[in-house]
């Protein structure tokens, strides 16, 4: 099976890498010769609204998938045209919109923090009436890694934080009150089977994903979260990986975003789960049985912003796993990220503060 993905950046690197066992075979789309997918698999570079391109691209494969939830939705149907697209373009146009996530979180009966639409600043002063301070007004479009969100905490913020962000479709949600930040990654194939993995436990850092642990074994909160997931599948047809992000609030969990694509905070299953979410995503899109999701311990991934630190200091730790993405440093950007999978979860404890200290550089 030759399969097309639209996005050629880490997460397309890690899906060609966990396909060529199964036999597979990848081409990758992208806006830039050197995006790291690009060097493990033949790449067309193009823009993603050059539907010409991109359909010369859908013909040469059997099926298309994406690793960045960016692609014009207008794109992916034009793709759909000339090879399957899995997931559906209509999953990504709900994941690219923050206000659509929140309405089908609601109307999913998913718990979600108190929001509104701005679309001048009359509607942020109504917005922060409504919903209180503190606040973060959002961009409805496009931010991630806590780019596009300005925190309001009185009244004074308003003004500066509309010169920043406004003139653009936002979005204004109040702060809530949580103990920890967990996600679910869960897989549904064609024929309609999901399997989740167990809950992960996130921890950010200036708003960019800084550590993961799993599993958070947290059986009710695990049922709740399958629940929650399990309806956003079926309503959305889904078809491959898939992760919804929640606070744990008093108990219970309440909805923060989704990604229709693998996951940062799914990067612990490549060694520490018996099937990672890449080779799960590719079994689904390809109409393959699923794989088993259990945990093969207690695993911990840290990221790598900015610098990649020296391997061979990182491999000297016993059972320590190195991504490198082969990406040119800078501040901020994710260049790699560091797995180890303990027998307990104390030693995995311990080691994720060895990680901390030895993988920033």
């Amino acid at each position: 099976m030759q399969v097309g993905i639209l996005g050629a950046g880490q997460l397309a690197r890690m899906l060609v890498l966990a396909g060529v066992p199964l036999g597979m075979r990848f081409r990758v789309f992208d806006r830039s010769a050197d995006a790291p997918a690009g060097q493990v698999a033949p790449i067309t570079v193009g823009d993603f609204d050059d539907l010409a391109a991109l359909a010369a691209f859908a013909r040469d494969v059997d099926v298309v998938t994406f690793d960045w939830e960016n692609v014009p939705v207008a794109s992916a149907r034009a793709v759909a045209r000339d090879a399957r697209v899995l997931p559906s373009p209509r999953a990504l146009e709900v994941a690219q919109d923050r206000l659509s996530e929140k309405r089908i979180f609601t109307r999913l009966d998913i718990p979600v923090a108190p929001h509104a639409a701005v679309d001048d600043f009359a509607g942020l002063e109504r917005a922060v009436r409504r919903v209180g301070l503190p606040g973060i007004l959002k961009t409805r479009r496009l931010g991630y890694d806590g780019k596009g969100q300005a925190v309001l905490r009185r009244p004074a913020d308003l003004q500066r934080a509309w010169h920043a962000l406004g003139g653009q479709p936002l979005l204004y949600e109040g702060v809530v009150d949580f103990d920890c930040e967990v996600s679910l990654v869960a897989v549904r194939s064609r024929r309609g089977e999901v399997a989740c993995y167990p809950l992960t436990w996130n921890v950010h850092s200036h708003g960019i994903l800084s550590v993961s642990r799993a599993p958070f074994l947290r059986p009710r909160l695990q049922a709740q979260a399958q629940r929650h997931v399990g309806r956003l599948l079926e309503h959305l047809r889904y078809v491959g990986v898939f992760c919804v992000e929640f606070f744990v609030a008093g108990g219970r969990l309440v909805a923060n975003e989704m990604a229709p694509r693998v996951h940062n905070s799914g990067h612990w299953t490549i060694e520490g789960a018996e099937t990672s979410q890449f080779e799960n995503h590719l079994r689904a899109i390809a109409g393959l049985p699923l794989g088993s999701t259990r945990a093969r311990g207690h695993s911990v991934m840290v990221n790598c912003i900015g610098r990649m630190p020296p391997a061979a200091r990182l491999l000297a730790l016993p059972g320590v796993h190195v991504h490198d993405y082969g990406k040119s440093a800078r501040p901020g950007r994710k260049l790699g990220h560091l797995t180890y999978v303990g027998g307990s979860a104390s030693a995995r404890d311990r080691m994720a503060a060895r990680l901390l200290g030895r993988g920033r550089g």
